[in-house]
């Protein structure tokens, strides 16, 4: 009898504790934040994005995500909808991206806004307000590289064609013709110094022959700088192309800049809190090993705790109460 009342007692202790802890999880899982929805809508992918992921303002928690689906307006965009916390400062110039958790492949929210407005965001066709999630810096990488590489194929083929065999030839005779020219202008200065000296005496005159030989000798001047000044005019618009190119992907807010962003999020923010993570979980399996351990060798810890428990009928060590300790 004293046995099964033991057993009663025990199962109504065990009982008891599992509605006590049942109770404490609802009430700690309940969501009493006041917060408001706001709807994204993407035509890109959202890989690694989940229910319940978090959304961050510049870095700070103020909601998560509450749905995941397809845009009813747009079949092909995916609508995903956040509950975000009313002190965060969202207004209509405020867009989302899509970051990554490191090593994970898990996804959160972004949110920034570059100050430009102070109004609230446009509402959605069904009224709930909307902020545009912008492709992240994967996305952008992407997008920017094939335009990049577009233009760099553009530069080469104009650089082919200005280094054609008969673009070098006409560049080689522009040279040729400027050498010429200077030549010419050398021998005119000569050919005029001499004329002064001996031609222009009081019984010659040959000044107007001078001149038009002169005359010649500018127009083939100007004809070689004209050739000159195209082929400047081709080296010019080439090397503007190349230096564009080169701002998009090395200049402030590139390709460049983004992907490094990107790495130190990851090495500074990322890995220290996965190192923790393991640490603590660690710590939990050698715990949850100790108990095992102790059930094992004394089961009876579990309702009597981890102190001894006294032999019963039957066990070594079990002495009878008497007839007087039972009267007392």
């Amino acid at each position: 009898m004293e046995n099964k009342a033991h057993a009663l007692a025990a199962g109504m202790f065990v009982l008891l504790v599992s509605a006590l802890l049942v109770v404490m999880a609802m009430w700690l899982s309940r969501d009493v934040t006041n917060t408001t929805a706001y709807e994204m809508t993407t035509a890109d992918g959202v890989n690694g994005l989940q229910v319940q992921a978090a959304v961050r303002y510049k870095g700070v928690a103020v909601g998560k995500v509450t749905a995941i689906s397809f845009d009813p307006a747009q079949r092909r965009n995916v609508l995903v909808k956040v509950a975000v916390s009313p002190q965060a400062p969202i207004t209509a110039s405020t867009f989302a991206t899509l970051a990554f958790q490191g090593v994970t492949g898990l996804s959160y929210i972004q949110l920034d806004d570059n100050g430009s407005s102070a109004e609230p965001p446009t509402p959605g066709p069904d009224g709930v307000p909307r902020i545009p999630l912008r492709p992240n810096a994967l996305g952008q990488i992407s997008d920017q590289a094939g335009v990049l590489i577009g233009k760099v194929d553009q530069a080469v083929e104009r650089l082919n064609q200005l280094l054609a065999p008969q673009n070098q030839a006409a560049l080689t005779q522009a040279i040729a013709d400027i050498g010429a020219a200077a030549a010419s202008t050398r021998q005119l200065a000569q050919t005029a110094d001499e004329t002064l000296r001996t031609q222009l005496g009081p019984a010659r005159t040959d000044l107007p022959a001078l001149v038009r030989q002169a005359g010649a000798t500018l127009k083939s001047i100007e004809g070689a700088a004209t050739g000159a000044r195209g082929t400047l005019t081709a080296l010019d618009q080439l090397v503007g192309d190349a230096r564009q190119g080169m701002a998009k992907l090395s200049g402030a807010g590139g390709v460049i800049e983004r992907v490094d962003e990107g790495a130190s999020t990851v090495t500074q923010t990322t890995l220290p809190r996965i190192q923790n993570l393991t640490e603590d979980a660690s710590r939990t399996i050698r715990r949850l090993d100790r108990i095992a351990n102790t059930l094992g060798e004394n089961p009876q810890a579990l309702l009597y705790g981890s102190g001894a428990v006294a032999p019963g009928p039957g066990e070594p060590g079990f002495v009878a109460p008497t007839a007087a300790a039972g009267a007392h």
